[in-house]
């Protein structure tokens, strides 16, 4: 089928066509062949709705169905013979063209002036294919059209995102993704996540795409890692943009507390700045701020709230009981933050009110969700005097603990009392002799003792 010339070739001339002939033979069957590995990548495009990305995992099951094997790759790749060159990114055809192409080009036009024109126009266009170095538009373009294009020409990280926006520009789900891939495996997660969080439309799809392959928890882990940021907008904004991440139930509630926190913490932080600068209130007069209350934990929060702005009403951020309302915050938790504070402040008043209840019928009695022991141990940190601390070992219900508390903080009367109570006279004669014979306590253990109507 060989068509016919008028050129007259000498033996020699055919000796160079039947070499040429060889040549690219061996080069159409390096770009026919797709039995071997290499790492250009083509996106098979199955006509999925733009944004979608669940091709690829319908792909790889129809793969396992059919052939029984897990195939590595969601996309389909452009193969090469093993005997190419290698070099740091694998087979490549464009290393063999660029390295022996004045020697390909002679052969490809002696070959060609004995070939059919459209196998001329073949070779070409597969030639410019791997040895052009497209722009991002025109691989995105290469992209859309289905056409064989390589990522792998794309290795600063600035050449890299320029591809990432121009195929986000182009709004082509599948484009996007398949960039995203490419990204994920060349550059480190930190770097990716932290590109990302700028480009909404990006992070959207690369989201997605975690969510489809199973790597929730990769989402979980840039999330913690970027919560470093110290820069209290930059958190809220990365925070804000968190808040559409396919998380768990119970990590997406974390991640709302997180964002609603930080908004309320610069809401108060600006206030309580402004007022301790004015000198308007005595508070932090007497108890100047030590550090901003930005970027604190929840609890540390509440402690704040119940020192600077106790007693406030419910309805302003931060008043002690909106925050308890607004993050969940435990009975057992609010009010052993509260007492810690309270007793820092030595507001025993507000102290007793913590534990002070009412009855339908008026009467009222202390009550705790927390054993009274551990509140006895948290007043005399705070150097709670005597009576407060009285009154509360006279609350613990174990007779022992009770006794035990009272020696080691020298309540004397709950002892007297207890061992009266339990008309112990062999007790209080002995605790008789560890008390001064000019103290108070003595002469009660005494009045007790010669009491006959108690015995």
């Amino acid at each position: 089928m060989w068509r016919e010339h008028k050129h007259v070739f000498s033996i020699s001339n055919v000796f160079k066509l039947k070499e040429s002939k060889r040549a690219v033979n061996s080069i159409r069957s390096l770009v026919e062949e797709e039995d071997e590995e290499d790492d250009v990548e083509k996106v098979s495009w199955s006509g999925e709705p733009v944004g979608s990305i669940s091709w690829s995992v319908k792909e790889t099951e129809s793969s396992i169905r059919s052939t029984g094997e897990v195939r590595d790759q969601s996309f389909p790749k452009i193969h090469t013979a093993p005997s190419l060159p290698k070099n740091s990114s694998g087979y490549s055809l464009s290393s063999l063209f660029k390295e022996h192409s004045e020697k390909l080009l002679t052969s490809l036009i002696l070959y060609l002036l004995d070939c059919r024109w459209s196998v001329h126009d073949d070779v070409i266009l597969l030639w410019q294919d791997y040895v052009s170095d497209w722009t991002p538009e025109e691989t995105v373009k290469r992209m859309q059209q289905g056409k064989v294009y390589s990522l792998e020409k794309f290795r600063s990280l600035q050449d890299k995102l320029l591809l990432l926006d121009e195929a986000v520009n182009a709004h082509d789900g599948n484009v996007i993704t398949a960039v995203l891939i490419y990204l994920k495996k060349s550059l480190s997660k930190e770097i990716l996540f932290r590109e990302l969080i700028t480009r909404e439309i990006a992070l959207r799809h690369y989201i997605h795409y975690l969510k489809e392959i199973g790597e929730q928890k990769l989402l979980l882990m840039q999330y913690r890692d970027h919560l470093n940021v110290r820069d209290e907008n930059k958190r809220r904004d990365f925070l804000k943009n968190c808040l559409s991440f396919p998380f768990s139930p119970d990590d997406a509630t974390h991640v709302q507390d997180h964002y609603t926190l930080l908004e309320r913490q610069i809401i108060i932080e600006a206030n309580d700045k402004q007022v301790e600068s004015s000198g308007q209130a005595d508070i932090f007069k007497k108890y100047p701020r030590k550090a901003s209350i930005l970027n604190m934990p929840i609890i540390t929060t509440l402690y704040y709230s119940c020192f600077y702005h106790y007693g406030e009403s419910d309805g302003t951020f931060s008043s002690p009981a909106n925050i308890r309302k607004t993050f969940r915050i435990s009975d057992k938790q609010f009010l052993l933050t509260c007492l810690g504070a309270r007793a820092k402040l030595k507001a025993w008043f507000d102290v007793d009110a913590l534990f002070t209840t009412k009855n339908w019928l008026g009467y009222t009695k202390k009550r705790s969700p927390i054993g009274f022991h551990r509140i006895v141990d948290i007043l005399q940190k705070n150097n709670a005097p005597v009576q407060v601390l009285q009154d509360y070992v006279n609350l613990v219900e174990d007779v022992e603990q009770k006794i035990s508390l009272a020696q080691k903080y020298k309540c004397h009367d709950v002892i007297i009392n207890t061992y009266r109570d339990l008309k112990d006279r062999q007790q209080l004669i002995v605790y008789r002799g560890k008390v001064e014979r000019s103290s108070s306590e003595y002469r009660k253990i005494e009045e007790i003792l010669s009491n006959s109507v108690r015995w």
